[in-house]
């Protein structure tokens, strides 16, 4: 495969790619800024071209990483698992050293940050889906976050009972008429799946239930 370099080109589709061209021949493409160092009439050996293409393999996997990110803030973890399933056409996929360079690159930039993800994703789950703190341990343990960053975040940005009385408060509607032994063990049951201990359940369904009972006769 060594030989000149013919030609260099923008993709069409793509102007931050270039396609090489060796002795007339496509032979490969590359980021446009690593083809940027290259000038028609240079010679490349093959070990100079599979360096090339390792260089490539690497930038898509970087591109793929951003990508990922942009649809929502991930763990380090998550992004990790993303490159290493990655199989780039013609590749057999990033190796190791590669995915730790993507991984360093992007801490670097500071779009990798367990303990902003933390905070990110324990947001989250407070405004749409509020759940106890060991529920919140848990996800962020399979998001592959550490534990000593879960631990001081769920301990400050968390409070289960008033999490608790919002889970209940945004359902209570809903089987208020069914009664209160069918109010209870509804209830119970959707605090117990969000992982609330059961003393907190207890003290929250009471006091919804008088709630809704206050205002129904309001009401009347």
């Amino acid at each position: 495969m060594a030989g000149q370099i013919t030609s260099l080109r923008f993709q069409k589709g793509n102007q931050e790619r270039v396609n090489i061209h060796i002795d007339g021949e496509y032979a490969f493409a590359l980021p446009a800024i690593e083809a940027a160092k290259l000038r028609k009439g240079d010679f490349l050996s093959d070990e100079e071209i599979q360096r090339l293409r390792y260089v490539d393999i690497e930038a898509k996997g970087y591109d793929r990483a951003v990508r990922f990110l942009g649809v929502r803030p991930r763990s380090e973890w998550e992004v990790r698992q993303n490159l290493q399933r990655y199989r780039p056409r013609g590749s057999e996929g990033l190796d190791e050293t590669q995915i730790e360079q993507v991984i360093e690159r992007l801490r670097s930039q500071h779009y990798l940050d367990d303990e902003a993800f933390a905070h990110y994703w324990i947001d989250q789950r407070n405004r749409f889906k509020p759940m106890a703190p060991q529920a919140l341990r848990y996800e962020l343990r399979r998001k592959g976050v550490n534990n000593h960053i879960i631990d001081a975040i769920v301990e400050t940005e968390t409070d289960p009972d008033a999490a608790a009385l919002e889970v209940a408060r945004r359902q209570a509607h809903r089987w208020v008429h069914l009664g209160e032994a069918e109010f209870q063990k509804k209830l119970t049951g959707l605090l117990q799946r969000r992982g609330f201990r059961w003393e907190t359940i207890r003290n929250v369904i009471r006091q919804v239930w008088q709630e809704e009972q206050t205002d129904q006769d309001n009401l009347e």
